[in-house]
């Protein structure tokens, strides 16, 4: 049977999957770095979109400079916990099940970008392009389901919030210079002023029509 980023592995393979000890990904799963479902019987299963996901946000994280790998650790968990349990606001609860899935892979692939863009040099307009897709795609939803402009941008906030809630926490909890956080965190609201503009241009334009 082909597998697909649905497929369930078990601790092992998933573990194999990302070349470390089983026990360093029961930690892992154990710290809420990597979400994985518990069976009736008490076995780990790990989805291999979060195990690729997972993957791919460790090798990302590798490139950045001290600030951004700081931060990156503190929020990639952080937003795993967020996007692994729903949102208290109610304009989540009135979402599809549909709707959240794609709701929560935005957050994903924005977490992912994030990464990339704070790591990079100044010719990265490729990545605000992506983010603008992004934002486009959280317009979409929101205008599926019926949501006012002020709800839609909320939801999108909801997400910039958790990371900026890093940010903000930095300097108290690590050894950073001040500005070098503040580089960070101008470069987090580039990336998500690009992403809300955006959803506000998909409502423009659906008024339009």
């Amino acid at each position: 049977m082909p597998q697909t980023d649905q497929t369930w592995l078990p601790l092992r393979h998933a573990a194999a999957r990302l070349n470390v000890h089983p026990t360093t990904l029961r930690r892992w799963a154990d710290n809420g770095d990597i979400p994985y479902l518990l069976t009736p019987g008490g076995h780990r299963r790990f989805a291999i979109a979060d195990i690729e996901e997972f993957a791919s946000s460790r090798s990302q994280r590798r490139a950045l400079v001290p600030v951004e790998q700081v931060w990156a650790e503190k929020a990639m968990r952080r937003t795993r916990r967020a996007l692994a349990k729903p949102a208290p606001e109610e304009w989540f609860s009135d979402m599809t099940d549909d709707h959240r899935a794609r709701h929560r892979q935005l957050g994903r692939q924005l977490m992912g970008l994030t990464l990339q863009y704070i790591s990079s040099e100044e010719g990265n307009g490729h990545l605000l392009e992506q983010a603008r897709d992004v934002g486009y795609e959280y317009g979409k939803i929101s205008l599926e389901v019926g949501l006012p402009l002020t709800d839609a941008l909320q939801a999108a906030i909801y997400f910039r919030d958790e990371l900026i809630e890093v940010a903000l926490q930095l300097p108290g909890s690590t050894q950073i210079r001040p500005e070098d956080n503040l580089r960070l965190m101008r470069r987090i609201n580039r990336l998500l002023n690009v992403v809300h503009l955006a959803v506000a241009e998909m409502y423009e334009e659906e008024r339009g029509k």
